[in-house]
């Protein structure tokens, strides 16, 4: 086998595959629950679901019975003088009172409060919906750096690969020129290609470690080495393969969609607990109090002495409230709260117009994808093929350096065109997925699985 053969063969190992290492790669999955311990994004919307469920609590609170005890203790010292009645003395009395009632009130009819626990219910299922939403994020956000990285990586070691190869050629061109089968123009050529594979490698290394971190910044730590897509993996049309109905899936069930639509129900709820401002209130009340005191004891003689006492007293009743004018405010707020139900309204209409371009474009991103995947695959084959023949003629002297340049430079730019159409490929598959809103961690775990060590 040639030098040239080894270093195609060297070449072609390196895409999508890696070279064999000792070290165990980090798959998809395991940067996914690496992340869903660490990322303080999720961590949060895990926090916002908590907070959001406990508007339902809220809202029954308003339907049920409310107790409250109030109390008081009280010292009097009483200065007592009688005018124009000089014949009784004046008597400064002194005592101490207390007491306490505790109350307890059921609301029976307060049709604001009904309302407002039907909100809360509503309310406390958006939050369980906004989490999903988390979710199907956490997965896209997750799987689109992964997939950076390795993109970057490509790049990187395409670029390293072409630089190789174009080492080769600048020193075979300078052999050339110095026996006199080939021309300077030969080794200029290789070395403005050299000096420019040189430039593109800083660029490359620098891009590799900026994708790096930003998967570092999801994960919480670098996830060291990543597993990559085996080599002879075949990509599949999406199922089913008919666009509508990817279309109309999205336009109920997606994710945006759902939110949308309990937003509308909400605002629809606001403006009917507003109407109810007009309504009467109905309460059940029942008190039980107690009250006592101390006898007041004169400081001088011949002042009446009150005796103590102690009182019980118990009541029941009902309590009603009509509300009859408050400035125009209820119907004010009613007015307010049914413009934000239109503007909900609408809302959703945008939702449902948006997810279904979403699942469109997802849906051709994959159709799309499988196909250029296809495509490249033969166009790498004939690009190796093309640089091969190249290299033959330079030898044999029916060929130029700039051919075999060119011809190189065509296989690694097809190279790593097809490592972006794989990579493109397997995100647009999981944002069809979640354009419809059916996006989990299943899903993940299938791309997963088109993965090898390294």
């Amino acid at each position: 086998m040639t030098s040239r053969n080894r270093l195609a063969c060297l070449v072609s190992a390196l895409f999508l595959t890696g070279a064999t290492s000792p070290v165990l790669a980090a798959d998809l999955l395991q940067v996914y629950r690496l992340a869903l311990d660490n990322d303080p994004q999720f961590q949060a919307a895990r926090y916002t679901q908590d907070a959001g469920r406990e508007k339902e609590a809220q809202g029954l609170a308003g339907l049920l019975p409310t107790l409250g005890v109030s109390g008081n203790t009280q010292w009097n010292d009483i200065d007592r003088d009688l005018r124009n009645r000089p014949d009784v003395a004046t008597a400064n009395a002194k005592y101490n009172s207390n007491g306490y009632t505790a109350t307890l009130t059921q609301p029976l009819f307060r049709w604001q409060n009904v309302v407002a626990y039907q909100q809360g219910k509503m309310q406390a299922a958006q939050a369980d919906v906004q989490f999903a939403q988390a979710r199907q994020d956490m997965i896209l956000r997750v799987a689109q750096a992964y997939f950076d990285v390795l993109l970057a990586e490509v790049n990187l070691q395409s670029i390293q690969s072409e630089k190789v190869a174009i080492t080769q050629q600048l020193e075979q061109a300078k052999k050339n020129f110095e026996v006199g089968t080939a021309t300077i123009v030969d080794t200029h050529e290789a070395q403005s290609r050299f000096d420019l594979a040189v430039a593109q490698e800083i660029g490359a290394e620098s891009e590799l470690e900026i994708k790096r971190r930003a998967l570092e910044v999801v994960v919480g730590r670098d996830p060291g080495t990543l597993a990559r897509v085996r080599e002879k993996v075949q990509l599949e049309p999406p199922q089913p393969a008919i666009m509508k109905n990817w279309v109309e899936a999205a336009e109920k069930d997606a994710i945006a969609v759902q939110l949308q639509q309990l937003a509308l129900e909400i605002a629809s709820k606001e403006a009917e607990r507003n109407r109810a401002g007009h309504y009467p209130t109905l309460d059940a009340v029942v008190a039980h109090g107690k009250a006592s005191q101390t006898a007041a004891l004169p400081t001088v003689s011949g002042g009446p002495i009150s005796p103590g006492f102690e009182t019980t007293s118990t009541t029941a009743a009902l309590q009603i409230n009509i509300p009859l004018f408050q400035g125009g405010l209820v119907n004010s707020k009613t007015r307010e709260a049914e413009a934000n139900r239109e503007a909900a309204r609408q809302q959703l209409e945008a939702a449902r117009r948006n997810s279904a371009q979403a699942a469109r474009q997802a849906y051709l991103g994959v159709a799309n994808g499988t196909a250029q995947v296809s495509a490249l695959r033969a166009a790498l084959v004939s690009s190796q093929s093309s640089l091969e023949s190249n290299r033959v003629g330079y030898e044999v002297g029916v060929r130029i350096n700039i051919d075999v340049l060119n011809a190189e430079r065509q296989v690694y730019a097809t190279r790593r065109d097809l490592a972006r159409a794989f990579h493109d490929t397997l995100l647009s598959q999981l944002k069809l997925k979640a354009a419809v809103g059916t996006l989990s961690e299943d899903d993940l775990a299938r791309i997963n699985a088109l993965l090898e060590q390294r």
